[in-house]
């Protein structure tokens, strides 16, 4: 199960439509971890030429779906909370990794970290798991 799990992670989650549409990235996956990287386009920003806080929500939601499907069984997220820590420029990459905080076997409880290019720590999040066998 452990080799399916992963391979539906990198193959099947990691290039859902909506996350090949916004050029979110999978960089490294794992059991129960997750790497993904996004550059910030133009089109991502807000009114004051920053990256919108639903870009980098939809790449903390999409890190903890590409993690938590990596574990025993398929998962959906059903929660995410996320802290804007600083403004993430034009043009910059910013990558999210997610790890397991808890994974039982119906719920799990996933931390989500977003850096940009240099290395800040510009948003965390963590995320809730339903996990179906």
């Amino acid at each position: 199960m452990k080799n399916e799990s992963l391979r539906y992670a990198r193959d099947v989650v990691a290039v859902d439509p909506m996350a090949t549409f916004l050029g979110i990235q999978l960089k490294e996956i794992r059991r129960a971890y997750a790497r993904l990287s996004l550059d910030i386009r133009p089109e991502y920003l807000n009114a004051l030429g920053r990256a919108h806080g639903m870009i980098v929500s939809a790449l903390v939601d999409q890190a903890a779906a590409e993690a938590a499907n990596s574990a025993e069984h398929r998962a959906l997220i059903v929660e995410i909370k996320v802290n804007f820590l600083d403004a993430v420029s034009p043009g910059d990459t910013v990558t999210a990794e997610a790890r397991a905080l808890d994974l039982r076997k119906s719920l799990s409880l996933w931390q989500v970290d977003v850096h940009d290019s240099s290395g800040k720590l510009v948003a965390t999040g963590q995320a809730v798991g339903y996990h179906r066998p």
